[in-house]
């Protein structure tokens, strides 16, 4: 049986997020010692790993609850899992394009300054009136906050 930091230590996840995946029920509550400490079994071990590795790869919560669901019954056909991964690749996908998007319009904004002062700065102008965008991103700046 493992404590709570040794858990921590082994799968590679906070103390605080164990406790908060504990709360939302994405892992069982734990076994208490009569010290009244939290102790996890290796199974508790295995589904931690399981969902960090969900959540380097970028699903959701809903999703990864989803999948923890579906591998609870290992003899059912893996349809289920193939959608829930191929709606994730669909978002990934559609971020990466967000992305490139922000990266072309940042080059653009970048090559178009003229690298003089600040009252003929193409970078500040650009800043200031979204209008002079070539494209729509004004979701893709977020995805800098939750990839990084």
């Amino acid at each position: 049986m493992l404590t709570i930091g040794k858990l921590s230590d082994a799968a590679g996840v906070k103390v605080p997020t164990i406790r908060y995946y504990e709360e939302i029920g994405l892992l069982p509550e734990a076994e208490r010692s009569a010290g009244n400490q939290r102790l996890y079994g290796q199974k508790a071990q295995e589904r931690l790993t399981f969902i960090r590795h969900a959540r380097e790869l970028g699903f959701p919560l809903d999703a990864i609850r989803d999948l923890l669901s579906l591998s609870d019954r290992p003899n059912q056909s893996c349809a289920a899992a193939d959608a829930i991964a191929s709606a994730q690749l669909a978002a990934v996908e559609a971020r990466i394009a967000r992305l490139v998007a922000l990266k072309a319009e940042l080059e653009r904004m970048l090559v178009q300054c003229a690298g003089g002062v600040i009252a003929d700065c193409r970078v500040i102008e650009v800043l200031g009136d979204h209008t002079k965008c070539h494209a729509d991103h004004a979701h893709a700046g977020h995805l800098i906050e939750v990839a990084g």
